[in-house]
């Protein structure tokens, strides 16, 4: 395979951000590279990592880039996906699972709930224990 020069500078930055066990195995002259860092994209976390192979494997082929994304009738047979929302937390990027449907409508109801409540009447100043006007 012909590797372009966005090619190699995104398994650059993916070598930069794998874990230590991984980085032996992301060179260009390992031939199986692109399908250990498609294996890899389905079992990291980080969400760059992921979109830096992502977008190594859009860029090798459409070959390459059915691994990471499966066939849209996989996906119907499936009986449920888990879906993941990404958050920030200090500063760090990371996949966490969503709320399933119970959990929403909770949240749902607690939040029509607090809605309802009218806002308080503006707040006695007080100075030594007594009102100020």
């Amino acid at each position: 395979m012909q590797y372009t020069k966005p090619m190699i500078d995104l398994v650059y930055e993916i070598r930069r951000r794998v874990d230590a066990d991984m980085k032996p195995s992301v060179k260009m002259a390992n031939p199986e590279m692109l399908r250990e860092l498609a294996d890899y994209h389905h079992h990291t976390k980080d969400t760059i990592t992921r979109t830096l192979i992502k977008e190594l494997l859009h860029l090798a082929g459409d070959e390459w880039h059915q691994l990471v994304e499966p066939a849209k009738t996989e996906m119907t047979n499936t009986t449920e996906i888990p879906k993941q929302v990404v958050k920030v937390y200090r500063g760090q990027t990371i996949l966490v699972d969503a709320p399933h449907a119970a959990e929403e409508g909770i949240a749902l109801r607690a939040a029509l709930l607090v809605s309802d409540i009218p806002p308080a009447a503006k707040p006695v100043r007080m100075y030594r224990g007594h009102p100020v006007l």
